[in-house]
């Protein structure tokens, strides 16, 4: 009985993290999990499973909740016309190849390599919502499909492997190669299942019989985290893609970098001083 009360302000926390998730899902195009992964890393902490596969499970279950999520989310941008499917035809592909090989490769890297990746990512990420740095970095590049499928094969990669709908790097991209915003945003909710699905697979795959992992897992995925957090997730997505056609989300990304920023540090103190 303890330990089932013990697990209730848990449940709380991840249905919490779902809530955050679903609704930067739909008001700023990302997959939620740049909220839900660092959450669930802590909640899995504090239920003192292995260090080791933490933040293997709380990736893959963060890709198996934006699979939902996303779809949620994208069909709310359908009705408004803000899913383009040319882009899906010619990012899909790449992402779905590039997401399934990271979601295998992460059996590879330890928990210290995908702790460094989220938290350089995030710091990225962070630095990108206010300051035009990818901009810069990609102005010289042409709107051609190569250069769209070679973006949409990187950002599928390393979403897989810090479990986050690729939103985050996917909509500045598509703006910097011309996608008008709202488009983008839309289109990448859509994008966010095609890294999320394959990229989980892999995970299933390379956490196959591995040792440590809690019950109700199947490979790196817990199935009681997804629902939790999946009840937060799918209800409020649709509400951030409402609110995203209604609001400027300027404040929102300021106040997002800050939260990166924050947690991009928290990961690389945890990976370099455990």
């Amino acid at each position: 009985m303890n330990q089932m009360v013990d697990l209730v302000p848990m449940a709380l926390w991840l249905v919490g993290a779902g809530v955050a998730g679903g609704l930067m899902a739909g008001l700023l195009g990302v997959g939620g999990g740049i909220v839900m992964v660092p959450v669930m890393a802590t909640v899995f902490q504090l239920m003192g499973l292995p260090t080791e596969i933490i933040m293997h499970m709380a990736v893959a279950t963060s890709l198996a909740v934006i699979v939902p999520t996303g779809l949620s989310s994208a069909r709310s941008h359908a009705k408004r016309g803000a899913v383009a499917k040319d882009l899906l035809v010619l990012w899909a592909p790449a992402m779905v190849i590039a997401s399934f090989i990271g979601g295998i490769s992460a059996g590879f890297y330890s928990a210290f390599v995908l702790r460094i990746i989220f938290g350089v990512m995030a710091f990225f990420i962070a630095i990108n919502s206010v300051v035009p740095l990818q901009k810069k970095l990609m102005e010289g590049l042409s709107a051609s499909p190569i250069t769209h499928r070679l973006s949409a094969a990187f950002i599928g990669y390393i979403s897989s492997l810090m479990g986050i709908g690729g939103g985050s790097l996917s909509v500045p991209t598509m703006t910097v190669l011309g996608t008008p915003v709202h488009t983008a945003v839309g289109t990448s909710s859509a994008l966010g299942v095609f890294i999320a699905l394959p990229a989980a697979i892999g995970f299933i795959i390379s956490g196959w019989g591995v040792a440590g992992l809690p019950a109700y897992s199947i490979g790196y995925i817990s199935l009681p985290a997804m629902a939790a957090l999946a009840v937060g997730a799918i209800m409020f997505a649709p509400v951030g893609a409402f609110i995203a056609h209604k609001l400027s989300a300027v404040l929102l990304k300021r106040v997002l970098a800050i939260y990166l920023l924050i947690v991009g540090t928290r990961m690389i103190i945890q990976a370099l001083f455990g």
